[in-house]
């Protein structure tokens, strides 16, 4: 008599043994297709614009990227995990991480924690490392002082995630959820952002005026998954980037230092979180680096940033909590480290950062406000794969600069310049397409993930920028009292210890396959990551 499965197996039967149960039946079409047996290996998948190249993988069973157990943003259920291979297709077509390098691999699982795997798996296999857990036990405990930030490209990408139209703006909303959910203070990470591009344009003109070695073209170092992407594979272009941290680790500094003094608080005693779209902030929180308020304070016990969630993340919390959002008030960020600027809130969409440092760095150079050019600077909005554009700046001459945005046009980008077929002075690249409004931890859209979502988030963004009185990072009084009562002035020593960092080469740990990562870049690729 054959034995029947009881309650308790029929639960632990996960979506990859239903798929090796059912492979030569019609019943694995609903998975892959109904065509699945007429189809020869490598022939095209399921998803359109998907799987052009013939693999050695049978259309059904494409295979998935390696995640490292020890990964600390990303993780994968393994119940849930159909082979499908469409972490394959971002990782490889998008950011040409994964089949760039020849095997086996020396010390390390290739990642450079992005996320966009996250957001093309179909089933949520993959999904961001949880600190819900850790989070909740410092919100119960009464001997810390927990303080949350929430990234410029939050408030425009929560609301999704409650039946809300993509880029329904939602800042006051999330405030006061934050604030029920047991937050003692909630503060703005455009604040940092502003300081961002207060530090990272004044070591652009330093470098412009020849009071730098560092050399040019400076680029960006705010997008983790980018600075990791550089210690990876272009190790010789460690010295162009800008040494300002990003705003998350500038505000997890500041508020440990300057405003735990300011109030009286043992910063002992706080438990810093932020709310991010990016699964790579979970990597840069834990970077040994990123420590500068231990060494502020002799305290190796003390990190900048304690915790980080994905939007994902917060809207799980506030959905446990039984929080109902639509109903909720507008509130306001918290004081003394919540004021930002239009220039700070659009750091959340490719070209955003760039269009804020030409704001600030205008008026540096020459004193005078910019150009109502550099308040809509169309060159490098949209969803173009590589942006350009140039500023006359009197005293100076030509600036010229560049953006990118998915790892497969940076590293076209970079190419360029190497071969002396383009000259910039300033490179801005974001890991995700899009930018930050296409974090591997904002609300999954489509699979692929969508552009007009996308284009609805920093259109949001861009219109709050736009209809705002303080546009430009240097008006932000909050920092100019920042600089007056603590840090002094941007690039001062205090300024450096707590705002800067530096980093280091991981080229050691692969060995670029020249021939497999040609194929890749001549390969098929997005909309959103075309160049």
């Amino acid at each position: 008599m054959s034995k029947s499965f009881d309650a308790k197996e029929k639960t632990t039967i996960d979506r990859r043994n239903m798929l090796k149960a059912l492979v030569g039946g019609c019943a694995t079409a609903s998975l892959t297709g109904c065509l699945v047996r007429e189809q020869e290996p490598g022939a095209k998948g399921w998803v359109p614009q998907q799987y052009d190249a013939p693999s050695n993988w049978p259309p059904q069973v494409r295979g998935r990227v390696p995640i490292d157990p020890e990964n600390p943003s990303i993780v994968r259920d393994d119940r849930k995990c159909v082979l499908c291979g469409q972490c394959i297709e971002v990782c490889k077509k998008i950011q040409t991480i994964y089949g760039s390098y020849a095997l086996p691999v020396k010390d390390d699982f290739i990642c450079i924690h992005c996320g966009q795997c996250t957001l093309w798996c179909p089933t949520g296999a993959i999904a961001e490392a949880d600190d819900r857990t850790r989070v909740l036990q410092a919100l119960k405990d009464p001997t810390k002082v927990v303080i949350v930030q929430t990234a410029p490209s939050t408030r425009v990408g929560l609301g999704e995630e409650f039946g809300m139209p993509a880029g329904s703006w939602v800042e006051g909303k999330q405030v006061a959820a934050l604030r029920r959910l047991g937050f003692s203070r909630v503060f703005d990470t455009n604040f940092t952002a502003d300081l961002t591009i207060m530090e990272e344009g004044s070591e652009l003109i330093e470098r412009l005026t020849g009071k730098s070695e560092a050399p040019l073209p400076q680029l960006t170092s705010c997008c983790p998954g980018w600075v990791k992407f550089v210690e990876y594979y272009y190790p010789e272009w460690m010295p162009n980037l800008s040494t300002a941290k990003s705003p998350q680790q500038m505000l997890g500094a500041v508020l440990k230092t300057y405003y735990a003094k300011k109030t009286g608080i043992d910063p002992r005693t706080i438990f810093s979180v932020s709310v991010m779209p990016c699964t790579a902030k979970k990597f840069e929180s834990a970077r040994p680096e990123f420590n500068a308020a231990g060494r502020y304070w002799k305290n190796d016990g003390l990190r900048d940033i304690d915790a980080v969630l994905t939007v994902r993340e917060l809207a799980l919390l506030m959905k446990e909590a039984g929080l109902d959002f639509a109903s909720l008030p507008e509130e306001s960020y918290d004081s003394l480290l919540g004021e930002g600027s239009g220039a700070a809130l659009i750091f959340g969409s490719t070209g955003g950062v760039m269009e804020a440092a030409v704001r600030t760095a205008y008026h540096a150079v020459t004193g005078q406000k910019a150009p109502a050019l550099a308040f809509d600077l169309a060159p490098v909005r949209g969803l173009s794969g590589v942006k350009e554009a140039s500023l006359d700046v009197p005293g100076h001459g030509k600036v010229c600069v560049a953006v990118a945005h998915g790892l497969h046009n940076a590293r076209t980008l970079l190419d360029r310049v190497k071969a002396g077929t383009a000259r910039y002075d300033f490179i801005e690249v974001m890991s995700c397409p899009g930018g930050c409004i296409g974090g591997g931890g904002m609300p999954r859209s489509s699979v692929p993930p969508a552009d007009d979502v996308r284009r609805s988030r920093i259109r949001s963004l861009q219109v709050k920028d736009a209809a705002g009185t303080l546009r430009e990072s240097h008006e932000n009084q909050e920092i100019k009292e920042l600089y007056r009562s603590f840090l002094g002035r941007p690039l001062s020593h205090l300024s450096h210890e707590l705002l800067h960092t530096d980093y280091v080469s991981r080229a050691k740990h692969l060995k670029v396959d020249p021939k497999a990562l040609e194929e890749i870049l001549a390969g098929q690729v997005t909309e959103a990551s075309r160049p």
